[in-house]
């Protein structure tokens, strides 16, 4: 068994471009505002973290809206 958590937002989705590797070190969206700074760390470091204590994390673009949703999994311990 495993407890599921999903963050929907409203914003500009993800490039398909940048999907496949959306959990990796130094990736952004590149549809994000120019002119901000971002590393491009904070999903590489959930998923360690989330993989860590065997769970699993993913992100998909919503159908009928604008945004994305991410989710991730985490076993319940007994």
């Amino acid at each position: 068994m495993e407890a599921i958590v999903s963050i929907k937002d409203n914003g500009t989705g993800i490039d398909p471009e940048v999907m496949p590797k959306l959990f990796t070190k130094f990736v952004t969206n590149s549809l994000l505002i120019s002119g901000t700074k971002w590393f491009g760390l904070g999903l590489y470091i959930s998923r360690n973290i989330i993989e860590a204590h065997g769970g699993r994390i993913w992100a998909e673009n919503n159908t009928k809206d604008m945004g994305a949703t991410s989710s991730f999994s985490l076993p319940m311990v007994k």
